[in-house]
């Protein structure tokens, strides 16, 4: 065997195992400069306030009722889910209080932010990219518009300000449907329930809620317009960048939101 030969052999796996890599490191710098890109222009003029009134309604006001619905339902079985629990260590009395907390720290952030991923993340990685393929981002910067400063910006702001609305909305039907099921499944005292769930829940754990909210709709509209503006020709470019940013949003989630509950928890 020659030399180039042995040489081949050893460097194609490598050139295998390498490329990925690589490739990924790149769109991990692309995806920093553009995050960079979208939050110096928080603070820099012009402001575009139709846009940004635009983007709080769909981003906000049209995710209410999925939102609402979730976390509804998800507090109902929550709350049966900790009574068949807790009925074996004789600790039924234990139902308002984590089913407020868990709602609170945990289940209302993360579920509202998976929602408004599913929403607005695939809604705004289809429109920009919709408006990339159709040339529509080539128009605005002939015309002198940056479109991170039209586009990114107005909407990453809105997802930052009202997916903390949704969330504190959220707890707050996700807490009273546990207490139907409690009061009207699990025969609780309607009052006892509530002042259980108010003596124990505190400030802290709504504020460390909305707090994730607030870092959750960020990288929902991030990834949304990051894989919008770099989308591939064609329907099919499209649809892929409309799964990724669904994907990216939802991993990223998941992945903040342990990190946050590190801090919290720490602190």
């Amino acid at each position: 065997m020659s030399t180039s030969a042995a040489t081949g052999l050893i460097t194609r796996p490598l050139a295998a195992i390498g490329r990925p890599v690589l490739q990924g490191l790149a769109s991990v710098g692309r995806m920093v400069l553009f995050t960079l890109s979208v939050v110096s222009h928080l603070v820099r003029p012009p402001f575009y306030l139709r846009e940004f009134a635009h983007a709080i309604m769909t981003i906000g006001w049209y995710s209410l009722p999925v939102v609402g619905l979730t976390a509804l339902f998800t507090g109902g079985a929550l709350a049966l889910q900790i009574y068949d629990g807790s009925s074996r260590f004789s600790a039924e009395a234990a139902v308002p209080s984590i089913v407020a907390i868990g709602m609170a720290r945990e289940l209302g952030p993360v579920l509202g932010g998976l929602m408004v991923a599913a929403r607005v993340a695939s809604s705004i990685a289809a429109e920009i990219g919709t408006m990339k393929v159709t040339e529509q981002i080539d128009a605005l910067v002939t015309l002198s518009t940056n479109p991170i400063k039209y586009l990114a910006v107005p909407r990453v702001l809105a997802a930052t300000l009202t997916v903390p609305v949704l969330v504190a909305v959220g707890d707050s039907i996700g807490i009273m449907g546990g207490w139907l099921v409690g009061v009207n499944r699990l025969d609780f005292n309607s009052a006892a329930y509530l002042k259980n769930t108010v003596d124990f829940l505190e400030a802290a754990d709504v504020a460390s809620g909305i707090a994730k909210g607030a870092v959750f709709g960020f990288l929902v509209a991030l990834m949304g317009c990051y894989y919008g503006m770099t989308s591939g020709r064609g329907a099919q470019g499209v649809g892929k960048a409309t799964k990724l940013a669904v994907v990216a949003s939802s991993v990223l989630i998941l992945g903040a939101n342990y990190l946050l509950t590190e801090v919290f928890f720490s602190g």
